[in-house]
């Protein structure tokens, strides 16, 4: 198991580490409750079919983000304890284009439809 490979990080690191998880968590969980939201609570803002798939995407994006947070925390973890650089991540810009089409779409539903 890698948790026992390496050499310990600093006990900050490691904390650090697990808030950034949490914060990508949090995301996720922000992403899930827009879709719920949007499914549940706004039923006059546009055709079935328009709303369910949008909160479709949300929902699937949120398991997305869920699951690249563990990733990201592992890879993480695997580099502190080996002294190797920590990658940069895309997934900031991927989040903010989410962001927009979401905007852009919900806004084309409350002004056009």
């Amino acid at each position: 198991m890698w948790r026992k490979t390496g050499q310990a990080p600093d006990y900050r690191f490691t904390l650090a580490n697990e808030r950034t998880f949490l914060a990508w968590i949090r995301t996720a969980l922000a992403f899930l409750a827009a879709a719920v939201g949007i499914d549940q609570l706004a039923p006059n803002i546009a055709p079935e079919m328009y709303r369910e798939c949008l909160a479709l995407v949300l929902s699937l994006f949120s398991a997305l983000l869920a699951f690249y947070a563990y990733k990201r925390w592992s890879h993480n973890e695997k580099a502190m304890r080996f002294n190797a650089e920590l990658a940069y991540t895309k997934t900031l810009a991927v989040i903010s284009v989410v962001m927009i089409v979401v905007v852009v779409f919900v806004a084309y539903l409350i002004l056009f439809l």
